[in-house]
């Protein structure tokens, strides 16, 4: 009998893991960053901290205004690396790259990058953004164990995101970038204005031919931002 109930209760365990659903792992990720309610109240986010990329420091401020744009900007040994997505387009400038003025944003980097511009995204509303959800079994991100979900954008990139099986956290997001795969490491959640947001990033870029290593020291919630910080430089 005591074997029995064992197989019953492990048949049971192994009923309500496999009822889990990739919706369902979403929305226990915005019930710990907040609630969705509450996140759809943010209609702009301003994060300053630092970067450390191959040994140089830096100092970065990502701005989003929710649904309009996102601008992040890198000041590192003098030189001012910018990358601004909008509603409308994206345009970079990275003189580390040999280019001081504004340049296009690739179509392709693009695609990948415009769902950033509403805070929560694209998680807050994949679905009404046509991206796909689709829950892909466990795995170990360091010491944490997590359960991945695959999004699939309406242009079929695909991203893996693994969420922290205790807390409900995003700890990882790994895409395919085209020089390899990029790896965005997550930690170190704290609550400001009832978000909570990883003050610690750790990025393995273009397949480990890069390492980031990014540190948030200020968040800022719902702060007056001017739209024109989008416009492209003439």
């Amino acid at each position: 009998m005591k074997k029995l109930s064992l197989f019953a209760i492990l048949v049971l365990a192994g009923a309500v893991l496999s009822a889990q659903t990739a919706d369902d792992v979403i929305s226990r990720y915005l019930d710990a960053i907040g609630g969705k309610k509450t996140i759809s109240k943010i209609k702009t986010l301003v994060v300053e901290g630092s970067m450390e990329i191959q040994g140089m420091e830096g100092v970065t401020k990502t701005t989003t205004l929710s649904g309009k744009g996102v601008k992040m900007e890198l000041d590192m040994m003098g030189s001012m690396v910018v990358n601004c997505i909008t509603d409308q387009g994206g345009w970079t400038i990275n003189p580390f790259m040999g280019s001081s003025t504004p340049e296009d944003i690739p179509e392709d980097q693009y695609n990948s990058a415009k769902y950033q511009i509403v805070v929560g995204g694209p998680f807050i509303n994949y679905k009404e953004m046509g991206f796909k959800a689709e829950l892909a079994g466990e795995e170990t991100v360091g010491d944490s164990k997590a359960i991945k979900v695959i999004l699939t954008s309406p242009e079929d990139n695909v991203s893996e995101h693994l969420f922290d099986t205790d807390s409900g956290y995003l700890i990882q997001t790994i895409e395919e970038g085209d020089m390899g795969k990029n790896i965005s490491t997550y930690s170190d959640y704290k609550e400001v204005d009832g978000i909570a947001t990883p003050h610690s990033i750790e990025m393995n870029a273009a397949g480990g031919q890069a390492f980031i290593y990014a540190t948030v020291e200020k968040v800022e919630v719902n702060v007056p931002v001017d739209e024109s910080i989008f416009n492209r430089p003439e």
